[in-house]
């Protein structure tokens, strides 16, 4: 299972611009610098059962904009951790899927009539966007391949333009881009509402103590 979370660190640093990740002998340190609430990144190799009290309470330094990434049943590592620290409510997964450069799947049409997409590269990173007709963003979402695996990154589409396929065919274009690039298969950080299209690796959660006044 580690083999997942590491393919999820690689990937996530490239695709947020972050430090690279610093090997620790519980997992990886990863230094971010976003902004004053989001400092630096624990992720934690283990995952479910394996993970053990001892090393969540070690790495749980409480400074502002700290996070720690446990691949675990929250309700068990929250019991582990102090009353100021702050657990994701929605629950999501780690999820991989295989990359193929098949044609797009069903609810992956053209884009509508009076929208734009716009696909692009960068810095080890591509990035797709649907625009609506009024010129606000419909739907986004980033890759990141790191060799064999590509990590699925910031996949959003705006409330107004939900069902309507759009958040399929982001995927499709980031998945055909990663497979052109030589990956072959997509890990990501899903919500649970996503979960169905893919299969279930483990299950996440990002904690962090609240900012200091």
């Amino acid at each position: 299972m580690d083999r997942w979370v590491q393919a999820w660190v690689d990937g996530w640093v490239v695709s947020r611009g972050a430090a690279p990740p610093v090997t620790e002998p519980w997992g990886w340190t990863i230094d971010v610098g976003s902004g004053p609430h989001h400092v630096t990144r624990h992720v934690l190799r283990a995952t479910n059962d394996a993970v053990e009290e001892a090393t969540v309470r070690e790495v749980a330094v409480t400074g502002a904009g700290v996070w720690l990434k446990v691949f675990a049943d929250p309700a068990v590592v929250g019991g582990w951790l102090g009353t100021e620290w702050w657990i994701d409510p929605e629950p999501g997964c780690l999820t991989t899927s295989p990359l193929t450069g098949d044609a797009p799947g069903p609810g992956a049409g053209p884009v509508p009539v009076g929208h734009r997409q716009r696909t692009w590269s960068a810095g080890g990173v591509t990035r797709t966007m649907i625009v609506a007709p009024d010129g606000s963003l419909a739907a986004r979402g980033q890759i990141a391949p790191t060799g064999d695996t590509a990590v699925v990154d910031l996949i959003e589409t705006a409330p107004a333009h939900r069902r309507r396929g759009f958040g399929t065919l982001v995927l499709h274009t980031l998945h055909h881009a990663a497979h052109a690039q030589g990956a072959h298969t997509a890990v990501a950080r899903l919500r649970t509402a996503a979960q169905p299209h893919s299969r279930t690796a483990a299950q996440p959660r990002a904690v962090v103590p609240p900012p200091v006044p």
